[in-house]
């Protein structure tokens, strides 16, 4: 997560997400921050770049056995994909009540229609994430 964190203080133009992807070994697949701003790209969001650039590097859509870390509790958009991915794990820092999707506002990663669900590790760190948005936001 403090991976994640440093990625997410990168970007100082867009709200400051973090998002690293760890390969099945442990080792940084890929990472990203929001480039919404930058690009000028809806969809610019750190998880959804960081898992392009994971796909990329193992000439592969499936990232099983993939960890996703990302600062803040992933959107709809964001765990829908990484359900799509395939991705094994998901860790995140600060919980997001407004656009959360990973049980604070719907929780699309444990629903039981789906025939992949991630194990699901949330509020880590969560302090360091949630003053990150924060401070961003004052």
């Amino acid at each position: 997560m403090r991976r994640a964190l440093a990625v997410a203080s990168t970007s100082p133009d867009d709200v400051p997400v973090g998002a690293v992807i760890l390969g099945p070994d442990g080792a940084e697949l890929a990472s990203a921050g929001n480039e919404r701003e930058l690009t000028g790209d809806p969809t610019g969001h750190a998880e959804i770049l960081a898992i392009r650039r994971a796909a990329a590097r193992l000439g592969e859509w499936r990232l099983e056995g993939c960890t996703l870390v990302v600062t803040l509790e992933p959107c709809t958009m964001c765990a829908g994909a990484l359900v799509l991915a395939r991705i094994s794990t998901l860790v995140f820092g600060a919980w997001e009540p407004k656009t959360g999707a990973v049980g604070s506002l719907w929780d699309v990663v444990r629903d039981s229609r789906l025939n992949h669900r991630p194990e699901v590790y949330g509020g880590v760190l969560e302090p360091e994430c949630a003053r990150l948005m924060r401070d961003f936001f004052r």
